[in-house]
């Protein structure tokens, strides 16, 4: 399970759900990617959880990308505790002459449960990740952890608050609001406008903003998790892009705009195209490259213009130079 769900709301019945699990004999595994919803407020123990891994990259401040971090701790209840595997760092002594055995052959012979198993070759982590997190931990302290859960859910709902008049929300919980994201529903805009979710999310860029989640968990909408590290003038910048976005929607539906050739089709536009002697859209270059005031203090500019994602995706594209496949 994922809590708050994947949908974005908090389900009122977990604990039921959990429960129920129990009963019939399973076991319990969150996914830890929506912590920054619960630190200070919940936990997986008390919702009924058995297992429950902490991404700390989504809560607990270190760096996002390249591949990973692949680290972080896995937390599971005092029941499960015997199948652990060992947190002993390799400690083989070395045969008379011989080479002390590798973590990854001391892993292969060690045990699958138990003290002994190990299943890293650094047991402890990373040392450079994790004095990050344990930083800010201490910082923050419990109050501080506690807050920015609050500004998380508090930053969500008032995307929602203010985006839904423009396209709408897909789920919302009981008290009638969403957990720490939001998923905006862009399914209605195809047959009313020609202008689907893609559109958006590539206009957005336009605007200095990477898109939100596209068509996940739900195909034709955006899923925008704005985290408790925005500020309110950040908010209200990504709140005036979709505002204009869905004005610029309605351009094209009521015929003010080019069915076909419209800043939304065309986006993003890339500073090469735009400075280029020839223009070949019915739409000015300053509407396409600077359509809100803040873009002119501070533009990004994308490196290539609308690419084929699907097609991208689904053909291999292989190159040789010198004899070497790249």
């Amino acid at each position: 399970i994922t809590y708050p769900s994947t949908h974005g709301i908090f389900e009122t019945g977990i604990v039921e759900m959990c429960e129920i699990i129990h009963k019939n004999g399973g076991q319990v595994y969150m996914d830890g990617a929506n912590m920054n919803a619960q630190v200070g407020l919940t936990n997986p123990g008390s919702i009924g959880a058995d297992v429950c891994h902490l991404n700390l990259h989504k809560t607990f401040a270190i760096p996002h990308g390249g591949g990973g971090p692949g680290v972080g701790p896995i937390c599971c209840a005092p029941h499960l505790k015997p199948f652990l595997p060992s947190s002993t760092p390799p400690s083989t002594p070395p045969p008379s002459g011989g080479v002390t055995q590798s973590p990854q052959e001391e892993l292969l012979k060690a045990p699958l449960r138990g003290v002994g198993g190990l299943v890293a070759a650094a047991p402890f982590g990373s040392a450079g990740i994790l004095p990050i997190t344990y930083g800010y931990i201490r910082m923050m302290g419990g109050p501080g952890l506690a807050l920015a859960t609050k500004i998380a859910i508090l930053n969500a709902n008032y995307l929602a608050s203010q985006l839904e008049k423009h396209y709408g929300i897909v789920y919302k919980g009981n008290q009638f609001r969403v957990g720490h994201e939001l998923i905006l529903d862009c399914r209605t805009l195809k047959s009313y406008s020609g202008i689907d979710e893609t559109d958006v999310a590539k206009r957005l860029i336009d605007y200095g903003f990477h898109a939100p989640t596209l068509s996940f968990p739900v195909h034709g909408t955006l899923m925008i998790e704005p985290t408790e590290s925005e500020s309110l003038v950040e908010l209200d910048r990504f709140i005036t892009a979709m505002s204009n976005i869905r004005a610029e929607i309605e351009d094209v539906a009521k015929g003010k705009a080019d069915k076909e050739n419209n800043v939304l089709h065309n986006a993003p536009h890339p500073q090469y195209e735009v400075c280029s002697d020839e223009w070949k859209h019915p739409y000015s270059r300053e509407k396409a490259a600077f359509p809100a005031e803040w873009i002119k203090e501070n533009k990004f500019w994308v490196n290539v213009a609308r690419v084929d994602n699907a097609f991208g995706d689904r053909n291999l594209v292989t190159c040789c130079h010198d004899g070497n496949m790249c």
